[in-house]
């Protein structure tokens, strides 16, 4: 039976398919660190409080990124170039979803405004990565090998959510309600397709790598053509809500260490 229980099982199986997945992880994980360790060094003055948690939702990434690299150095393996199709990060920033790296590579204050814009950036593609690894967590919790990785990531994504659902509220409150709903549709519509347009392409290589049939192949990609329907049809709503989390100041302390893996 086809699953996504099932396909990751290939995916795990295979060194070459593995060393791609956790090399795409990776990547992406270390360009959100970066990203948020400038956003905390640029923060705006009348915002400096906020400043520790976006540091500490940096830690977290790179956090993250060393934990797929250890579990490459596990297997063996070595990372391997992340083609650039697959670069969901990347993708986001070059069709102007969050704030540009040109922007915070300049060494200049950022507005309010621009912090609302990676919040609300962030609360979308954090909900995102939250439903990955609840998935992976429902599958793979257990699993010897990726199991406490899994726990792990997914804790700390859940708590990036809750993190931008209270923060973003707080904006609400202060008078930045308009801004924030009409900067999470933007970039929920936006991430719905990029999410499409990277999940057929990560597909695609590991169907190449794998050697997947044509119809397994295609039956895949229904797939993700049919999430992503759903998503447009309105799905994404889920990304643009906001509600007080049951986890408050989720980034209140320092990031937790990462598990050792022998």
């Amino acid at each position: 039976m086809l699953s996504a229980k099932s396909v990751f099982q290939e995916i795990l199986a295979n060194d070459e398919s593995f060393a791609l997945f956790c090399s795409i992880a990776a990547s992406g994980e270390s360009q959100g660190g970066w990203e948020n360790a400038r956003i905390a060094a640029l923060v705006p003055d009348s915002e400096r409080e906020l400043a520790p948690k976006i540091t500490r939702h940096g830690a977290d990434e790179d956090k993250h990124g060393r934990i797929f690299n250890a579990l490459l150095k596990k297997r063996g393996l070595d990372p391997v170039p992340v083609p650039p199709e697959t670069d969901y990060t990347m993708l986001l920033e070059k069709n102007g979803i969050g704030l540009a790296h040109e922007h915070l590579k300049r060494d200049e204050r950022l507005t309010v405004q621009d912090i609302v814009t990676y919040l609300s950036h962030s609360r979308v593609t954090e909900q995102r990565a939250s439903e990955q690894m609840e998935l992976l967590r429902k599958h793979f919790a257990d699993d010897p090998g990726i199991g406490r990785a899994v726990r792990q990531i997914s804790h700390d994504e859940d708590n990036h959510l809750a993190y931008c659902h209270e923060e973003l509220l707080r904006f609400a409150h202060a008078g930045h309600g308009r801004a924030i709903q009409r900067t999470l549709r933007e970039c929920a519509l936006a991430e719905i397709r990029i999410y499409r347009d990277v999940s057929l392409a990560v597909m695609a290589n590991m169907g190449r790598i794998l050697g997947w049939s044509r119809a397994k192949s295609a039956v895949l990609a229904a797939g993700i053509h049919a999430m992503y329907a759903y998503e447009r049809l309105g799905g994404w709503r889920r990304m643009v809500s906001l509600r007080m989390p049951e986890r408050r100041d989720a980034l209140g302390g320092p990031a937790s260490a990462a598990p050792e893996f022998a």
